[in-house]
């Protein structure tokens, strides 16, 4: 029997499948505007049989994107190109997912392909905030350091956002608090070095993000499921650790949150992380087990046997895919084929004289 086949129940929501697109930045937008491109990336990857399509990293504020054309949804006016998108999505089967987030220090930037550089002030550079005074390298702004105005500010964009997703329509919705970004870089010691009640020690560090995740808990209904993405581990010595990650799991579980999104890096530019197949995998594994919540594994993952052994083996119970899903939208249907799975076809119809035998 294929495990990555069998359905996942997360509180009245089922996926199809154990398949998930990683919220991937596509870098494609106008004023935070979701466009066709978003339509045909996301539809595409959803009428190749994934059973959870996640948005990338949309933006709280439009001082939270990661760089000038990154998607966003402070508006109400955002909404209506991203509620398409979800519709579209459902309709295929698949469940719709979006992440919010703020990019924090590491946000005013050019697209990767445009020099992944600071922009200029003829470009409209903004001010980047972080929890201390503290850049992610030299060739990023120094943040400022936030106040707690300014930190109250931002956990309300973020369920004001929570808002406007349910209202547009998606199902599962989770908050970004991994690669260096915003709440990313009030959890890790490295880029925390507050004196106040969001600082110093390992329960104060993580304020921000428990207090965010409470507050948007409260728009997003209990019948939908609530992910947190984390960077499980820094990489660097003195920095954050699996171990914090797990107990952090076990906070983010009292607060309601169904499943860690697990992660790693991004918040040192002076992390070395030996990447290869399966090296995020122990994360998902040891806050599943010691912590008792859901996990997502990403990271390297390309293969269906690969893909499969992760959840017969109970080293998460969804396993997400970013570029492996960019090579080929249709991975879950040579997947299904593959393993021999004996589910519903996800093969559509109209598409059915090319996969022989599976429709």
């Amino acid at each position: 029997m294929s495990h990555l086949f069998e359905p996942l129940k997360l509180r009245t929501v089922t996926l199809r499948n154990r398949i998930a697109v990683s919220p991937m930045c596509q870098y494609s937008c106008h004023q935070g505007f979701a466009t066709d491109w978003h339509l045909v990336h996301l539809g595409s990857r959803a009428v190749g049989g994934a059973g959870l399509v996640m948005v990338e990293a949309t933006a709280v504020t439009p001082e939270g994107r990661i760089t000038d054309q990154d998607l966003g949804l402070w508006s109400d006016a955002h909404a209506e190109p991203l509620a398409r998108i979800a519709r579209f999505v459902r309709e295929q089967g698949a469940v719709p997912g979006i992440q919010i987030a703020h990019a924090g220090r590491k946000a005013s930037r050019k697209a990767p392909w445009l020099g992944d550089r600071e922009l200029t002030v003829e470009e409209g550079r903004w001010q980047v905030i972080g929890p201390s005074a503290l850049p992610f390298s030299e060739t990023y702004a120094t943040p400022e350091a936030m106040s707690v105005e300014q930190i109250q500010s931002t956990i309300a964009a973020f369920t004001k956002t929570a808002e406007r997703a349910l209202a547009a329509g998606f199902q599962f919705l989770e908050v970004h608090a991994a690669h260096g970004y915003l709440l990313n870089s009030f959890l890790s010691p490295l880029s925390n070095q507050r004196q106040d009640a969001y600082g110093g020690s390992f329960d104060n560090r993580c304020r921000m993000l428990i207090e965010t995740v409470r507050a948007v808990r409260k728009v997003w209904p209990e019948s939908l499921p609530l992910a947190v993405r984390l960077s499980c581990s820094d990489w660097v010595e003195d920095g954050w650790t699996i171990e914090d990650s797990i107990t952090l799991a076990q906070e983010l579980k009292k607060e309601t949150v169904d499943l860690i999104d697990c992660s790693s890096g991004g918040l040192s530019s002076q992390a070395r992380i030996t990447v290869g197949a399966n090296y995020q995998v122990p994360f998902a594994e040891a806050i599943r087990r010691r912590a008792g919540i859901a996990t997502g594994a990403v990271g390297m993952i390309t293969q269906s046997m690969q893909a499969d052994a992760i959840i017969r083996n109970e080293q998460a119970d969804l396993v997400l895919f970013a570029r492996e899903l960019l090579r080929d939208p249709y991975w879950p249907l040579r997947a299904q084929k593959e393993l021999h799975a004996k589910t519903e076809a996800l093969v559509p119809k109209p598409y059915a004289r090319a996969f022989p035998g599976q429709s």
